[in-house]
């Protein structure tokens, strides 16, 4: 059923759309970047990555709770409110993590950031429940509904991308001084945009589809075993896929010895352009593989991907900081050459290999499903808790052994979801 919205109206409905896409990605990556203030916070402890990466947990942690209830909700009070409550509560979850940068005491100020980054976690859940369904069904559906979400698709990469530069130019150089106050323009910016989000929502109308009663199924997706390991590597996958660029930002802005920053200037800021890219190289995978999706199969292209980021991994965690380059680095109000462990490049190039797994395991795993697919994306929203468990442990064994060894955990992610590529998808 198309929506009665008029053409004008139908519009402006597309472009928030189009923005709440690039939201998603903005408020996601905004964990990890500001996570680097908290982390030299409480730099004298030695869990200080682990407390960095709690943040991102936390955003994560919410997908566990919501995955399933977020698509009920959309049967429930439609696609319209589905989306204000999503933004409404992002806008909740922003102002606690402004708030969080008020307090006098550190301690309170990060339980009140965690609360903050949790709430936000909500609100990206349900954001990313409602809207690819409800771009499509602006969009009339067919060809012309997926090249919109495609479009907005483009969008969330490029706010991935533009993220950890914008927030690394404005802490620079990260000290136990710095504080949450330092990217306070970033907050108000997404503040701001969700504000406007809302109320253009609010006085558009959206005739939502017409939802047929639930069937009550005699079994499950657990009953498939590609379901039930695809599943799996949706979890390592969302896991290694914020680990990467996650630990990388850490690794770059950290001066000390055990970091790949020792002795640059504007660290963080470098870390948030070396960050960027590995998002960047994720926008260009993602082009580049949609030219040729139809000709290449999802099997195919998993198997190809991951072997490939096995490599680099491997790589990476050899070199070390063995190996340097020089290397071109907008810092947010210049451009200059920076000296760089060839390690933080090979783990950039990953960027390209994880851009297409997503798709290729969702594709891999529902096959076959039938009547059980939409249940089975329900379960797959709840698995996305991987991008918070497995960074944290990443950054638990960054901080007692170093940042490289901690690539083992993205590296036997990886190598899981090569298994299923070659083994574990097949029916």
């Amino acid at each position: 059923m198309k929506t009665t919205t008029s053409s004008k109206g139908n519009i402006v409905a597309i472009i928030t759309m189009m923005f709440l896409f690039a939201m998603i990605s903005f408020v996601t990556n905004l964990a990890a970047p500001v996570g680097v203030i908290w982390k030299n916070t409480f730099a004298g402890g030695e869990n200080a990555n682990t407390i960095g990466m709690l943040g991102n947990a936390m955003n994560f942690l919410a997908y566990l709770f919501m995955g399933i209830p977020s698509g009920k909700m959309l049967a429930k009070i439609g696609y319209k409110n589905t989306a204000m409550t999503g933004v409404a509560t992002g806008i909740a979850g922003l102002v606690l993590q402004f708030l969080s940068g008020t307090c006098s005491s550190a301690e309170l100020g990060f339980s009140i950031y965690l609360l903050g980054a949790f709430v936000c976690g909500f609100s990206v859940c349900m954001l990313n429940t409602v809207v690819n369904p409800m771009i499509n069904l602006l969009g009339g559906g067919g060809n012309r509904g997926n090249q919109l979400n495609l479009i907005g698709g483009t969008l969330n990469s490029l706010s991935g991308t533009l993220t950890p530069m914008l927030v690394g130019s404005l802490i620079g150089e990260v000290t136990k001084d710095s504080k949450i106050a330092n990217v306070n323009v970033v907050l108000f910016i997404a503040m701001a945009v969700f504000a406007a989000a809302f109320c253009i929502l609010y006085f558009i109308k959206i005739n939502n589809p017409e939802h047929k009663p639930e069937e009550k199924l005699a079994h499950s997706p657990w009953d498939f075993s590609n379901f039930k390991l695809g599943a799996i590597a949706i979890f390592l996958y969302v896991g290694l896929e914020v680990g990467i660029p996650g630990t990388l930002f850490f690794y770059i802005s950290d001066t000390t010895a055990a970091g790949g920053g020792t002795g640059l200037a504007k660290a963080t800021a470098v870390a948030g352009f070396v960050a960027a890219t590995y998002w960047f190289l994720m926008l260009v995978g993602r082009f580049s593989a949609g030219l040729i999706a139809d000709k290449v199969s999802s099997k195919a292209m998993l198997t190809a991907t991951s072997v490939l980021a096995i490599a680099l991994m491997l790589g990476a965690i050899i070199l070390g900081k063995s190996c340097h380059v020089e290397m071109p680095v907008f810092t947010g109000s210049s451009v200059a050459i920076y000296h760089l462990p060839v390690a933080a490049l090979l783990l950039v190039a990953c960027g390209l290999c994880t851009s297409v797994m997503w798709s290729c395991i969702f594709n891999l795993s529902v096959e076959g499903l039938g009547k059980y697919t939409a249940l089975g994306s329900g379960i797959f929203m709840m698995m996305v808790v991987g991008g918070g468990i497995m960074p944290l442990i990443q950054n638990y064994i960054a901080d007692h052994y170093s940042y490289m060894v901690s690539y083992i955990v993205p590296l036997l992610s990886m190598a899981y979801i090569s298994f299923y590529a070659i083994k574990g998808s097949k029916r």
